[in-house]
């Protein structure tokens, strides 16, 4: 079951926060300040407890500050999508949903570990500080930078679920991943991954051991690692 402080008397968020997205140049001291006028709450959800459902109406932000949260959909039918999955610390989500004004968020935000969340009141966001407090435009301006940002990662996600087969799928989520590295932690469970690329999980678990026995990847665990990144970059061509 959640509990619940108000932000500003959770000495532990000021350092957490300071120099993650949402609060990038802001003070430790004008971070306080922001607490104290948003009224935020700092919330520790247990795992599997869910922060917003989807016919909840958005009136504030979720911030991460530890843990991890899954962004997904359910269907009628018993299936799931999995939309996202956010991990590190300031990740924020479903800030698009408060920006547009839409009455119910559409999908539902759940802590896959326990976590501890910054609520930021959607009032305090969208609206001016009735203090005329001068770092309140830096966090508007920080919330703008975060959609910008948003709008890459969803671009991202269009072009994987745009490849026609499923192994196009997997190479082009693993070489986003990856960037300049050679392997990638998976923080979705196998299931999870299904959910995201739109497939049954044994058609998933088959076609990932077929590239490991091609020579493309290796996978252990929760960690997938490129052996041949010109081979995995030739099936999107």
């Amino acid at each position: 079951m959640s509990v619940k402080i108000l932000a500003k008397n959770d000495e532990s968020l000021k350092s957490v926060l300071k120099g993650t997205a949402l609060f990038t140049n802001l003070s430790e001291e004008e971070i306080q300040s922001c607490l104290v006028c948003s009224k935020a709450e700092s919330i520790i959800y247990e795992k599997g407890e869910m922060i917003f459902s989807e016919e909840d109406y958005p009136v504030s932000l979720p911030v991460l500050i530890s843990g991890s949260v899954t962004l997904g959909m359910d269907f009628y039918d018993g299936k799931r999508k999995i939309i996202a999955i956010f991990e590190n610390k300031g990740d924020v989500f479903g800030h698009e949903f408060i920006l547009i004004g839409q009455s119910k968020y559409g999908v539902y935000a759940r802590a896959q570990t326990k976590s501890h969340i910054l609520m930021m009141p959607k009032d305090f966001l969208v609206g001016t500080c009735e203090k005329n407090c001068g770092f309140h435009s830096n966090l508007i301006s920080n919330m703008l930078q975060l959609m910008a940002q948003k709008s890459l990662t969803l671009n991202e996600r269009l072009e994987i679920m745009s490849c026609s087969t499923l192994r196009q799928k997997i190479a082009k989520m693993i070489l986003f991943s990856i960037g300049d590295k050679s392997t990638m932690s998976v923080s979705m469970s196998r299931q999870e991954m299904a959910d995201f690329l739109n497939t049954a999980r044994p058609s998933l678990s088959r076609e990932l051991m077929r590239m490991q026995n091609d020579g493309l990847i290796t996978v252990e665990g929760r960690k997938i690692t490129v052996r041949n990144k010109s081979a995995l970059e030739e099936i999107l061509n």
